[in-house]
């Protein structure tokens, strides 16, 4: 069965809270940890973005977690800058840091001012800076005119071995692309069927023997109403599909497409409830997909009620399954 990671969101906490969050997270039996990567949250209510880099390596040393980040090399970061970062940490921290690499969002990608390319450029855009960076970490020195431009790029500090490099996937075209490239899969909470075609279709495209992973965003709270409220407060700006959430470029952007988003509207994106069995249930039906790991996210910015609960309620559940062997 899956084991249950933390995703640490920062467009909604401070780094110092997120910090304590994921130490928490860590006591309470939680395998493994997750970041965000952004310039700016989605919404201004959520109102943070701390800088996940620097913040990973203050993770990695107060925790013993294994810890993943999504990011977008190629317009924001170089790439030969992301693997030089990547294989500090994994120099540091052994086997403990994996990445997924996506194509990147306007609203974090917008800020230098560059064009933001249509997604088939982009998609081809990522694979450069992915065999540029496999590259760099097995020692070469790189140089590479393409979407992106290197120049005798060389890591002096190289790990043992390269970080797991991921491939995140909301669609099944996107999902069979990554199959070809990428050490695992990554995607977030659908329906269970469109869920299942997903994997498929990365096993299909080449994926067949590698790890898939899922981030499930939830809301828990005492009482219904109050879990309810917490996801439609903080996430009703995320139940966008894409095209619109990789093209709008600001936070006002998102809290106005959100404008006529309803309360029940958030249980299609979001798993809401007081009962930590009905999360064990809907946490069960995913493991029973394929999932090697499953990462929560609670939307909501207070995260103790949360971690504690489902250190005591929801995790037992898992653990006395789980085998941490196929942590990233």
């Amino acid at each position: 069965m899956a084991y249950l990671g933390f995703h640490a969101s920062h467009e909604q906490i401070d780094p110092r809270s997120l910090l304590d969050a994921v130490q928490l997270a860590e006591t309470a039996g939680f395998a493994a940890a997750m970041c965000s990567d952004h310039f700016s949250p989605w919404s201004v209510r959520q109102g943070q973005s701390g800088f996940a880099w620097a913040w990973l390596g203050a993770a990695l040393q107060s925790t013993s977690l294994p810890f993943g980040v999504v990011n977008a090399p190629g317009q924001r970061y170089h790439p030969a800058i992301v693997a030089q970062a990547a294989a500090t940490l994994c120099q540091m921290y052994p086997d403990r840091f994996w990445m997924a690499l996506g194509s990147g969002e306007a609203a974090n990608e917008h800020i230098t001012g560059d064009e933001w390319p249509e997604k088939s450029v982009r998609n081809a855009r990522l694979k450069e800076c992915v065999d540029i960076m496999r590259a760099l970490f097995v020692g070469e020195t790189v140089t590479h005119h393409g979407l992106v431009h290197v120049d005798r790029a060389k890591l002096w500090t190289r790990p043992q071995s390269s970080p797991r490099l991921v491939g995140p996937a909301i669609s099944e075209t996107t999902a069979r692309w990554v199959g070809g490239w990428a050490d695992g899969l990554i995607t977030v909470n659908q329906p269970r069927d469109r869920l299942r075609r997903m994997v498929d279709a990365f096993r299909d495209g080449g994926g067949a023997s590698k790890p898939v992973y899922l981030q499930v965003h939830l809301s828990y709270a005492g009482d219904d109403d109050t879990a309810l409220r917490i996801a439609y407060d903080q996430w009703r700006s995320n139940v966008f599909d894409p095209p619109l959430c990789w093209d709008l470029e600001l936070p006002e952007h998102f809290d106005e497409a959100a404008r006529d988003v309803c309360p029940q509207d958030m249980h299609d994106t979001v798993l809401i409830s007081s009962e930590p069995s009905r999360f064990i249930d809907w946490l069960s039906d995913f493991a029973e997909l394929g999932f090697d790991g499953i990462y929560l996210h609670h939307v909501g910015t207070e995260q103790r009620e949360f971690i504690e609960t489902f250190g005591e309620h929801v995790l037992p559940a898992f653990n006395k399954f789980q085998s941490t062997e196929q942590v990233p």
